[in-house]
């Protein structure tokens, strides 16, 4: 799933452009993160793209999907603060973000430690039953995790503001799934 968020945020990079007339380096970043929170057209689209990459059944995109729409949603942020050297700029935003990462972990150490759970009727290990597992406790996580990115901008040829390519793991934390024990 981790690497699918990440072509989640490439495509919406570029099916918004993210370059508006007349604003600064913090509007073009707050009109990008905002497309996540508006689930507008572009980020709908690359949603789609990313559940239906998944090797889930119907019900389980379903979830998914929904997991992902209150994820984007409900992202907090903060512009802290800009700066600007010519045609670049860094904007430092705080976002808050639903710890999916930390849900994930739980279900595995789970599967570890509880293996027996996710055998089918023949006693073989069942991922369906494992990922049914890990989606519900994705979709049921109510605990937030804050960071603090640096997101950088440059104006384009029509001297616009737009959100350069965000690095791996600034969209790893946008989509909640950073592993933070691993800084």
């Amino acid at each position: 799933m981790k690497k699918i968020f990440i072509c989640l945020g490439l495509s919406l990079f570029l099916l918004c452009g993210c370059s508006l007339n007349k604003m600064d380096a913090s509007d073009a970043t707050e009109h990008f993160l905002d497309q996540y929170k508006n689930l507008s057209a572009s980020v709908l689209t690359g949603l789609e793209e990313v559940v239906e990459q998944e090797n889930l059944n119907d019900s389980q995109k379903e979830i998914y999907r929904d997991i992902l729409k209150k994820q984007y949603s409900d992202l907090k942020y903060e512009i802290l603060e800009e700066k600007y050297e010519d045609n670049k700029a860094i904007v430092k935003v705080k976002i808050s973000v639903y710890d999916l990462y930390k849900a994930q972990k739980n279900a595995a150490n789970y599967l570890n430690e509880n293996v027996d759970e996710f055998k089918d009727e023949t006693g073989s290990y069942s991922d369906k039953l494992y990922l049914d597992y890990k989606l519900e406790q994705m979709k049921k996580t109510t605990d937030r995790v804050e960071y603090t990115i640096d997101i950088n901008c440059s104006k384009n040829d029509q001297d616009k503001w737009q959100v350069d390519d965000l690095e791996t793991s600034d969209l790893e934390k946008i989509h909640g799934i950073y592993d933070y024990n691993a800084s």
